[in-house]
């Protein structure tokens, strides 16, 4: 029995990949960048000494700089991604964290393996950007995910603060101060824009549309009507957190539902794939025999198709959008 290494050469390079990236990451930005902080970002900047104009400006163009440079050679991949993680890297600087990772990839395939110069450049440039753009949108995901989360917390905080006399925007800067990253810093901003002049409603509005999320342009509808017709702002946002968190409860038990049929689907179309991988490490010589007959590559195809088809459909299956 022959046991092919290279199919985990691959892997475990893929793996270094994206460990390099989060160490590079952490290590020019240090702690202040995770969201595990309790201190939000904004309050540790303004705690080293910089001036509340200098971190204004510093947030703000880490939140849009990725959006505005859509031309660069394989950075539209990613560009709407990093915007919602809040990368702080600078266009620029990603792509050169790309390059670099595929030249550790490239030197990495070069001593562990075999394959050929074309190949070996290929898999490179792909593990470089594939690793970049698999880490950018894990950051993404967590990021909405724990800002939908801290949402309705944040809503009631500025009910409590509306109803013991404070202002709206008083009641931003609240939340700017007791609630850690990503809202936190993201309602610091809006806090310190309006300090200096700019409409609440223009900056939610910015915030929702950069973050995408729904809860988000339900609060700046909810500011702009009172702003414009009068009313009790505090009732219309304890009106908003119970169908956030009405929503939330609604979103977790389609999830619960939907577990297993999801769980069953990654089974169905990662077990092909499974099983594939498994005789090219215990077998590499398994389809020898037929690898060069003129129907192999066509039935190949045809299985690779078959194979995607599933994973569509079992996608659509098992989303329900609520």
């Amino acid at each position: 029995m022959i046991i092919s290494a290279t199919p985990i050469i691959y892997g475990l390079i893929f793996v270094a990949v994206l460990l390099l990236v989060e160490g590079i990451y952490l290590l020019v930005f240090g702690k202040s960048i995770s969201l595990n902080s309790r201190v939000n970002r904004r309050l540790e900047l303004l705690d080293k000494g910089a001036r509340r104009e200098e971190v204004l400006e510093q947030l703000r163009k880490e939140a849009t700089q990725h959006m505005g440079v859509k031309g660069i050679p394989l950075y539209s991949l990613l560009a709407k991604k990093a915007q919602k993680a809040n990368i702080a890297f600078s266009p620029q600087a990603l792509v050169g964290v790309m390059a670099l990772l595929s030249f550790v990839a490239f030197a990495g395939l070069s001593i562990g393996t075999q394959a050929g110069i074309a190949l070996r450049i290929a898999l490179a440039i792909a593990m470089g950007v594939g690793g970049v753009y698999f880490w950018v949108n894990g950051k993404a995901s967590k990021r909405i995910k724990l800002a939908e989360e801290q949402l309705p917390d944040a809503v009631e905080l500025m009910v409590r603060s509306l109803r013991v006399g404070h202002p709206f925007a008083s009641a931003v800067q609240a939340v700017a101060r007791e609630v850690p990253d990503p809202l936190g810093t993201e309602f610091g901003i809006i806090a310190d824009e309006a300090a200096y002049g700019r409409n609440v409603v223009d900056s939610l509005r910015d915030l929702a549309e950069r973050m995408e999320m729904q809860d988000l342009r339900f609060l700046a509808v909810a500011v702009s009507i009172q702003q414009t017709s009068g009313g009790n702002l505090a009732e219309v946002l304890e009106g908003l957190s119970k169908v956030i968190r009405s929503r939330f409860r609604l979103f977790r038990r389609v999830k619960a539902i939907t577990a297993e049929p999801k769980w069953s689907g990654v089974f169905l179309s990662g077990f092909p794939i499974a099983v594939l991988l498994v005789i090219q490490v215990v077998s590499p010589d398994y389809y020898d025999g037929v690898k060069d007959t003129p129907a192999f590559i066509p039935a190949a195809l045809i299985v690779a198709a078959l194979l995607g088809a599933n994973m569509l459909f079992m996608k659509i299956m098992t989303t329900i959008k609520v």
